[in-house]
């Protein structure tokens, strides 16, 4: 929690200097004169808040940061080095939910030598501290196909992180969906690791840009709430760089991370935040990460092996790492001095590279700036996500229907994920309100919460069109107990049964989804319209009727599969694969996760991966692949302007019968907007890690020989041009 009066003031000049510098990088160069200026406040602001280089030459801007950590460290004594490795503020965390001026956590820094506090908050999706805009989930960013989008998303989260004081924001989530039921399916951006990494790296350059520091989380495998804290997860090497790892390495080699967080459990008997081969040897001496890695609040298990593992900053406070602790582990040759101090310059360097040593405290000002441009980001991330599933008979868009029932609670409410990613909005517009605001005065709108079927029939038979509100319910420290809508969310009764009632009484029937990850949908037939809004955040509600109307295309594809029984889902029915026996899962399905496991097992989803409709057509032509690149065109062939988002898929051929290999791997994909007639060539880049496959033998990426297969489509099941490459047999 913050201190009596800690991050009060106002913004200055000197303060924005360096966030303007960063965002205006690229700025043309008539802003030249402005930005020398700003870089002058900001060196005075530096000298103010670090101290004179006179007296303190770390603070001296022109050396590099590695040099002013050597000098900074050469001046502090033992103590205060341990201090930088903890965090110090245990009701942040939990206050950060409520209250404006907590943190999620706080370390204080050193005022004797000018190292200024730093301050964190949780934000994967939006800020939790206080009030901030409450955006999309992620799982919503990640149906958008869009890295744009996810460097707007990020570059919103950062921007408000910022004025809520912060220097450091928890965020993003890329952990791989491997368990449909997972509680914080709507925290990551889906089943694919191609789909992630791309995402999450977009995300870290969005945020950074604003002048805060991305926290990536949770390093390496982390998939499931069920015993998060003990789990031990058997994960085999291969399956661990293909799939788990991938979206990490991204986020340090392509979004430049500036901290990694470990998470929870064990991954092949190791502690996560105690895991030298996943800390040490791929992240920093293979991946060449230079900033730091804070832990998950409670995850250090032991002070030795943590500190000889990798991490370099224990949350919410120094349970394990603190002067007690750390002093005796050296004492007793556990641990070594050198260790210690390199944990120490790991965190200072990274203060220094990106510039918190160099400006003013940031201020807590965010309630009383304008958020227009918050809450703009908001609705059009909504967009660019809803996801339509089914258009039977052209129901949507909306052709001005003269009366709508709106039925079921989420049409007044905005259905959110709990735990750490979740934000207490501002504001919050609501299906009915942005329905009703579109629609005009000339359509009646009645509203039934949906608790009562037959009422809500009754309400259904009376309108010309029907749409259904259906809710999940997920967040941190559980896992859903099921992939029905009832024990999905058990507050709002049978919802499968509410949508064949109202079916049943009007033909002109719309289901909107808003859940976190995949449901069962065992109604979809007995619908006209199926719209996956996901949780739609603050502007969900104007974001939708935007969509329901035709104002913008539907501009999202699934980035997980929605199965059509329990039973085809990954991990179903095989509980030493999920939850775990004995607190252990075993990862034996290998690379086959999300649609990989539909394809391998021949199975037919309800909506396939990256499904989802436009409101117009498009063709596929002229398909012409390589290794370097695969290029197709793309047509739209409708009345109406649309977004296409065509995909890749790459078919490997096997090294070897111990190395299976997917029938369809996501490799590339795109976002275009194309008016009608209109055609764009696309062009998706590939590289020799495009095509490898992780050699355990080798322990390294290697391309097998053979006939490689090019599928494109607008989804994993609609591939519309294939082709191939490499060694190939003549047709």
């Amino acid at each position: 929690m913050r201190r009596p009066g800690g991050r009060t003031g106002r913004w200055t000049p000197a303060a924005g200097a360096l966030v303007s510098a960063l965002a205006l990088a690229a700025a043309p160069p008539a802003a030249a004169p402005a930005q020398a200026a700003q870089a002058a406040q900001a060196a005075q602001a530096a000298q103010a808040r670090c101290g004179d280089p006179a007296q303190r030459p770390w603070c001296d801007t022109a050396l590099g940061p590695d040099r002013r950590t050597a000098l900074l460290m050469a001046r502090m004594t033992d103590d205060e080095k341990i201090a930088m490795l903890a965090s110090d503020d245990p009701l942040g965390g939990p206050l950060g939910g409520f209250i404006d001026t907590a943190h999620a956590d706080t370390n204080s820094g050193i005022p004797r030598l000018g190292v200024p506090p730093l301050y964190m908050a949780d934000g994967p999706a939006g800020v939790r501290q206080g009030k901030a805009t409450r955006l999309p989930a992620p799982i919503a960013l990640a149906a958008g196909f869009d890295p744009a989008a996810a460097r707007l998303y990020g570059g919103t989260v950062g921007w408000e992180a910022r004025h809520r004081g912060n220097d450091l924001i928890f965020g993003p989530t890329v952990d791989v969906l491997r368990a449909p039921r997972n509680g914080r399916a709507f925290e990551g951006f889906g089943e694919d690791p191609y789909l992630s990494s791309g995402l999450g790296a977009a995300w870290i350059r969005g945020a950074q840009a604003q002048g805060v520091m991305a926290s990536v989380k949770h390093m390496a495998v982390y998939t499931q709430e069920s015993d998060r804290l003990s789990l031990d997860m058997k994960v085999d090497p291969r399956t661990l760089r293909e799939v788990y790892l991938p979206p990490f390495e991204a986020a340090v080699k392509k979004g430049g991370a500036a901290t990694v967080m470990c998470g929870f459990g064990r991954l092949n008997g190791r502690w996560a935040c105690q895991d030298d081969g996943a800390l040490n040897k791929v992240l920093r001496s293979e991946w060449g990460f230079e900033g730091f890695v804070p832990s998950d609040h409670t995850a250090v298990q032991d002070t030795a092996a943590a500190a000889n593992g990798g991490v370099d900053m224990e949350l919410p406070i120094g349970m394990k790492y603190n002067a007690l602790l750390l002093k005796t582990a050296v004492a007793q040759k556990k641990v070594t001095q050198a260790t210690i101090d390199g944990h120490v310059r790991n965190v200072l360097r990274t203060m220094f590279a990106f510039g918190v040593f160099d400006r003013q405290a940031y201020p807590n000002d965010l309630a009383a700036i304008d958020r227009t441009p918050s809450e703009t980001a908001a609705r059009s991330i909504a967009e660019g996500g809803i996801t339509l599933l089914r258009n039977a008979g052209g129901i949507l868009p909306l052709k001005s229907p003269s009366s709508i029932a709106l039925i079921g609670r989420a049409a007044r409410q905005s259905q959110s994920g709990t735990g750490s990613a979740n934000v207490v909005p501002f504001t919050s517009v609501g299906a009915q309100d942005g329905i009703a605001r579109r629609a005009g005065s000339g359509t009646r709108i009645s509203y039934n919460d949906g608790d009562d079927a037959g009422a809500a029939a009754d309400a259904a038979r009376k309108a010309d069109v029907a749409i259904v509100f259906a809710t999940d319910s997920e967040g941190e420290f559980f896992d859903r107990s099921c992939l029905t809508l009832r024990c999905g969310e058990p507050l709002r009764g049978d919802q499968d049964g509410l949508i064949g009632a109202v079916a049943k009484a009007n033909p002109n029937t719309i289901v909107v989804l808003e859940t976190g990850g995949p449901v069962l949908t065992p109604w979809r037939n007995q619908v006209k319209g199926i719209i996956e809004a996901w949780y739609p955040g603050q502007e969900g509600g104007n974001a939708l009727a935007r969509v329901l109307y035709g104002d913008v295309d539907p501009g999202g594809r699934l980035p997980v599969t929605f199965p059509a029984a329990e039973g085809d889902a990954p991990l179903a029915g095989n509980p030493s694969q999920f939850p775990g026996v004995n607190k252990t899962v075993t990862f034996s399905e290998g690379v086959m996760v999300g649609y990989r496991h539909y394809d391998a097992k021949g199975l037919t989803p309800a909506f396939p991966f990256g499904h989802g409709l436009s409101y117009t057509t498009f063709r596929y032509s002229g398909l012409a692949a390589s290794s370097t690149s695969v290029q197709v065109t793309v047509t739209n062939t409708g009345t109406r302007a649309g977004t296409a988002v065509p995909q890749l898929y790459l078919g490997l051929p096997s090294a070897g019968v111990d190395v299976p290999q997917p029938p369809r791997q996501l490799k590339g994909y795109a976002k275009v907007a194309l008016a009608p007639g209109q055609s764009t060539r696309v062009t998706f880049p590939l590289t020799s890690r495009s095509l490898a496959y992780w050699n355990q033998g080798a322990k390294a990426w290697k391309v097998a020989g053979g006939c490689y297969k090019a599928m494109v489509g607008g989804s994993e099941r609609d591939i519309q041009q294939t082709g191939s490459f490499g060694t190939c047999a003549a047709k």
